[in-house]
C-alpha cells in the first residue's frame, strides 16, 4: 500500500476524501457560435497595468518544454537542461533509468517555479524539465474557432495527447533522444519545428493533469502536488495570459469561470491524494523543497554506487547546512 502524502506545512492541508469519477468522452460541448458580450471585468482592472495604444505588438509565446535555455548556471555548476546522450553499460543498455518527478497542481499554482527551485538545489548536471503544455492535441478548424472565443476547454484530460506524453517520458527515462512539440498559444496549434531533448539523471514533468492518467502515474518515481490558494492562482493567470498570451481580462475571467475552476474541482484537486508530497504555498515553502531535494539526492546516490559513470554530487555538499525539517519528519520524505 502506498504511503500517505506528506505535507511540509505546519498547518493542516485538507485533502479530498474521494476522487471524482472519470468522465469519458470529449470535453464539454460548446454551443456558442460567436464570442459572448464582454462584461463583468469590474474592479479586476486594477490588478493589471493599463495597456497603452502605442504599445508595440506582443511577441508570440510558445511552449518551450521549459528546458530553455539549454544551460542553467548556478553558483556551483552548469546544469544541462536539454539532457545528455545516454551512458551505457557493457551490455549496451543504460545502467539505470532516470529518476522521474511529477509536479501536479492547478493552473498558475507555481509548478514551473517549484521545478526550477528543485533543479537549482539538486545541483545535478543533467536535468530535463518537461511541460505538459507542449502536448496539447492538434485542434480542428471548428475547435480553433471556439478557442479564439475562449469557448474551448483546455483544462480537460481529453485536451492532452497522453499517448505522446507517455511514449516521450518512457524514452527519456531510458536515456533516448525525443522530439518535443512546440505549442503556440496564440494560434492554438503546434509549430512546424520540434525540439530535441535527451535523457538525464533527473526528469521533471509538470502539468495540470500530471496525475490524471494511470499509465503516466506508473512512470513517475515521485509525485508532488503544488497547492496554492485559488485567488492567488487567478491573479497569476490574469497577469500571465494578458501580458504573455495576448488575452484580455474579460476573456480570461470567462474561461476561468467556465472551464478552469470547474476542471480544478473535478479533475485536479482530487489527485492531491495521489501525491507523495503536498507543497502548500508553492515556491514559498522552502522546507518542502529541501525535503524533496534530500530524497532525490538519496535516490541518485544509490544509483551512483551501482553505476560509477553517473556524476552525482554528495547530498551534504549540495545543500548542507540549509536544510530545515518539520518536527518528527527525520530525514525521510515518505
Amino acid at each position: 500500500m502506498a504511503a500517505p502524502p506528506v505535507s511540509a506545512d505546519t498547518s493542516p492541508s485538507p485533502l479530498p476524501s474521494t476522487v471524482a469519477p472519470d468522465v469519458p468522452g470529449r470535453p464539454a460541448e460548446q454551443s456558442e457560435t460567436a464570442c459572448e458580450d464582454r462584461s463583468n471585468a469590474g474592479s479586476l482592472d486594477r490588478l493589471l497595468p493599463p495597456v497603452g495604444t502605442g504599445r508595440s505588438p506582443r511577441k508570440r509565446t510558445t511552449s518551450q518544454c521549459k528546458s530553455e535555455p539549454p544551460l542553467l548556471r548556478t553558483s556551483k555548476r552548469t546544469i544541462y537542461t536539454a539532457g545528455r546522450p545516454p551512458w551505457y553499460n557493457e551490455h549496451g543498455t543504460q545502467s539505470k533509468e532516470a529518476f522521474a518527478i511529477g509536479l501536479g497542481g492547478g493552473s498558475a499554482s507555481g509548478k514551473t517555479t517549484v521545478a526550477r527551485m528543485i533543479i537549482e538545489a539538486l545541483d545535478v548536471p543533467w536535468v530535463v524539465l518537461l511541460s505538459m503544455d507542449s502536448f496539447y492535441k492538434v485542434l480542428t478548424q471548428q475547435q480553433q474557432e471556439q478557442a479564439a472565443c475562449n469557448n474551448f476547454n483546455f483544462d480537460h484530460p481529453d485536451a492532452f495527447d497522453f499517448d505522446l506524453i507517455i511514449s516521450t517520458l518512457k524514452k527519456l527515462k531510458q536515456g533516448r533522444s525525443v522530439q518535443i512539440p512546440i505549442y503556440d498559444f496564440t494560434t492554438h496549434s503546434r509549430k512546424k519545428d520540434w525540439k530535441t531533448l535527451y535523457g538525464a539523471n533527473v526528469i521533471i514533468f509538470e502539468g495540470i493533469m500530471a496525475f490524471a492518467d494511470k499509465t503516466l502515474l506508473e512512470l513517475l518515481d515521485m509525485k508532488i502536488f503544488v497547492d496554492t490558494d485559488s485567488d492567488i492562482r487567478l491573479v497569476r493567470r490574469l497577469r500571465r495570459d494578458i501580458s504573455e498570451r495576448g488575452r484580455d481580462i474579460e476573456g480570461v475571467i470567462k474561461q476561468y469561470n467556465k472551464f478552469v475552476k470547474p476542471a480544478f474541482e473535478q479533475y485536479i484537486q482530487p489527485t492531491m491524494r495521489l501525491a507523495d508530497i503536498v507543497v502548500p504555498r508553492g515556491s514559498g515553502n522552502t522546507v518542502a523543497i529541501d525535503l524533496i531535494v534530500q530524497h532525490v539526492h538519496s535516490q541518485l546516490e544509490e544509483v551512483s554506487t551501482q553505476s560509477p559513470c553517473l556524476s552525482v554530487v554528495s547530498p551534504t555538499a549540495a545543500y548542507s547546512p540549509h536544510l530545515t525539517y518539520p518536527p518528527g519528519t527525520g530525514s525521510q520524505v515518505f
